[in-house]
Order: structure tokens, then sequence, then C-alpha cells
């Protein structure tokens, strides 16, 4: 049975401002990763991070955009491995952005986990997509306010 991660944020903040967040490559890594992500379909692009074992990750996530609706939506694949070239999860998300009278509503979607061996990333993802949402939130608290850090 495949599993799907579905979470849905609120931001009082415009689709334009949230927006750039999913889809600027500076902004993405100050929420997400390291990454050299282009808004083009057919982009292929990395996120990087530290290689996790228990979860048998090499750090290296491989992407390609898929689809883009300016403003709306943004869909690319998010394929893994523990190195070597050989990948273990082969997944895609989708971005869904909703504009509303306070701001905007921000759907994900990560589907994919149809392998026993994922379970574990999924239940790390499960969880770690509701703190980086979180963290794009502060961010934009941040800028609305000022850094105020010494």
């Amino acid at each position: 049975m495949t599993k799907i991660i579905k979470h849905q944020f609120s931001f009082s903040h415009p689709v334009e401002t949230v927006w750039e967040y999913l889809t600027n490559s500076e902004l993405l890594a100050s929420w997400l990763m390291k990454n050299d992500f282009k808004p083009a379909i057919g982009h292929e692009f990395q996120f990087r991070t530290g290689p996790i074992a228990p979860l048998n990750f090499d750090g290296i996530i491989y992407c390609k955009v898929l689809d883009i609706v300016p403003l709306k939506h943004l869909s690319y694949s998010w394929n893994s491995g523990p190195g070597g070239g050989e990948i273990t999860l082969e997944s895609v998300v989708n971005w869904n952005l909703e504009p509303t009278e306070s701001g905007t509503t921000l759907h994900l979607e990560h589907s994919g986990f149809a392998k026993k061996e994922n379970l574990d990333m999924y239940n790390g993802l499960l969880l770690g997509w509701v703190e980086k949402l979180e963290k794009i939130a502060n961010l934009l608290k941040a800028e609305k306010y000022g850094d105020t850090s010494a």
C-alpha cells in the first residue's frame, strides 16, 4: 500500500510571497536544503544535506521539475537512496497554493512511499515537512518584523 504525506498550512502572506519560498533557490535553501533548483519544467536539480545512515540515505535528493503553474502549482520528483547511484525511494512532491482572505493556504502532497524499505523515510518526512513549513512561517515573520538577532 502506497503511503502519502498530506499537509495544509496557512500563511498570512500573499501567494506571491509564499511562491518565492518554493521557487527561489536561495530562499529554498533557507528553510529546506542547499539546492540548484530552477523553476523550469524538465530542470533536473538536487537537494543536499548530511547522510542519514538509519534511513539508508546518502544526503542527496535527485529531483526533476515535472509541472509549474506560476503562483498556483509546483511539482517535482524526489528520489533518493544509499549512494553509488542506487535509488530506493521514487516519489513526487506537489505544492498547491490557494489565495485566501487572510493570505495563502499551502497544500503539500508527497506521494510514492510504496516499498516497505521506504517506511522509515515516510515516517521521518511526515513530521519533517511540518517542521520545514513552520520554518517558512518563522522566516516570513522575521522578514515582516526585521531581524532582531544581535
